[in-house]
C-alpha cells in the first residue's frame, strides 16, 4: 500500500513537470503568447490601479485565461499539424486557420470585456 501511494505521487509530480515544460515551450517560443502575457501583465496591473470590483476580476481572470489557454491549444494544433503534415496541405492549412481562430475570437473576447471594466474607470480618470 505504501509503495502504491509513493508511485502515486510521483507520477503525480512528474505530469506537472511535463505540464511545465509544455508551458516554458509556449512561452519561450510563441510571440503571441509572449504578447498575451505582456498585456496579461499590463491588464492586472491596471486592475489594481483602478480598484476594481471582485465580479470584474472574476470577469478578467476568467478573459485572461481564455486567451492563454486558447494559444496553448492553437499552438498543440500547429505543432500536431507540423508533425502530420511537414509540407504544404490546403486541409492542413485550414486546420491551423481554425486553432488561429480560436485564438481571435477569446483575444476579442477578452478586449470587449477590458472596454466594459476599463472604459468607465478611464473616463471618470479624465473628467
Amino acid at each position: 500500500m505504501h509503495r502504491t501511494i509513493l508511485g502515486h505521487i510521483k507520477r503525480r509530480l512528474k505530469s506537472f513537470k511535463y505540464a511545465f515544460n509544455g508551458l516554458f515551450y509556449v512561452i519561450t517560443t510563441q510571440t503571441n503568447m509572449q504578447i498575451h502575457i505582456l498585456t496579461m501583465i499590463i491588464v492586472v496591473v491596471s486592475g489594481f490601479f483602478f480598484k476594481i470590483s471582485t465580479t470584474q476580476w472574476l470577469f478578467l481572470v476568467l478573459a485572461i485565461a481564455l486567451v492563454l489557454v486558447s494559444e496553448i491549444v492553437n499552438t498543440t494544433i500547429e505543432e500536431i499539424v507540423n508533425f502530420i503534415s511537414p509540407e504544404y496541405h490546403k486541409k492542413a492549412g485550414l486546420i491551423k486557420d481554425l486553432g488561429a481562430a480560436f485564438v481571435l475570437l477569446a483575444a476579442i473576447f477578452a478586449i470587449v470585456v477590458g472596454i466594459i471594466i476599463f472604459s468607465p474607470k478611464i473616463f471618470e480618470l479624465f473628467s
